[in-house]
């Protein structure tokens, strides 16, 4: 999912969607493979809305699997990033924070990898779902996966020492060093990200946030939504350790750092 930093940096990543891929490659398509397997399991019609699309890694991967996808994202670049190289979805410009695609046009809405979480505010998730449950029609599936809130309850393995990474990109080396920081009041999790690369160019600050959800809070979100949660699990999934595989059923703990849900409006 692409969304702004607070305006007191660029966000490198999003900025460069070839450079996101380079960063963060998924050959096997890990995210959109369990994404499919939520949505056969659970009997999903073919019209799939990739909420929050990024590059468009997914939604194609969804659209090879026989859907028929629309992808959204608010980043013009990402958008044409995907078109150019992740033909086959829909690709639209929209605001997760409220949307208008068509009333009833799509049998599921996904949102992966923590698109969700930047949803600061009560009303900005309100909005969201509400939207979602405009878009879909009866018996319409929710799939999304993010961070857990719940595992910050006393938890600061991910809050420590900063983490350090670096990676080579067509003979440039990118490093970053990332800091996250619990801001208990707004119920945030913030990440300050310095980005240096060794061509000479300036260094690049991103500040950027997720919403902290934790389990129960998401159960009642959703059921004042009209959703009836399938599945709410910790894992497996396409960014747990181990990750997903073909044929590995959810689990039942929801300890871990990651949040999977699946949910659905009633049937007629």
């Amino acid at each position: 999912m692409t969304f702004p930093s607070d305006g007191r940096g660029r966000n490198l990543l999003t900025d460069r969607p070839e450079l996101y891929e380079a960063r963060f490659p998924d050959p096997g398509r890990l995210a959109g493979r369990w994404a499919e397997d939520c949505l056969r399991r659970h009997d999903a019609g073919p019209r799939v809305l990739d909420m929050g699309c990024g590059t468009g890694r997914d939604a194609a991967h969804l659209h090879g699997s026989g859907r028929r996808v629309t992808a959204a994202d608010l980043s013009e670049r990402m958008l044409a990033h995907a078109r150019a190289h992740h033909p086959g979805p829909r690709y639209v410009r929209a605001d997760l924070h409220g949307f208008d695609l068509g009333r009833g046009a799509f049998d599921a809405v996904v949102c992966l990898d923590s698109a969700l979480l930047y949803c600061h505010t009560n009303e900005q998730l309100d909005r969201f779902l509400s939207s979602c449950r405009r878009a879909l029609g009866p018996g319409g599936l929710f799939v999304a996966e993010m961070r857990n809130g719940a595992y910050f309850l006393g938890r600061s393995d991910l809050l420590g020492s900063p983490a350090v990474a670096a990676f080579d990109w067509r003979g440039t080396v990118h490093r970053s060093v990332t800091k996250l920081t619990v801001d208990r009041a707004a119920q945030l999790l913030r990440r300050v990200r310095v980005w240096r690369a060794d061509d000479g160019s300036e260094p690049v600050e991103e500040r950027t946030a997720w919403r902290l959800l934790f389990p129960q809070e998401l159960r009642h979100l959703l059921a004042s939504h009209g959703f009836e949660v399938l599945e709410l699990h910790d894992g497996p999934g396409p960014r747990t350790e181990p990750p997903w595989r073909e044929g590995l059923l959810p689990g039942r703990t929801a300890d871990a750092d990651r949040l999977h849900v699946v949910a659905r409006l009633p049937r007629p």
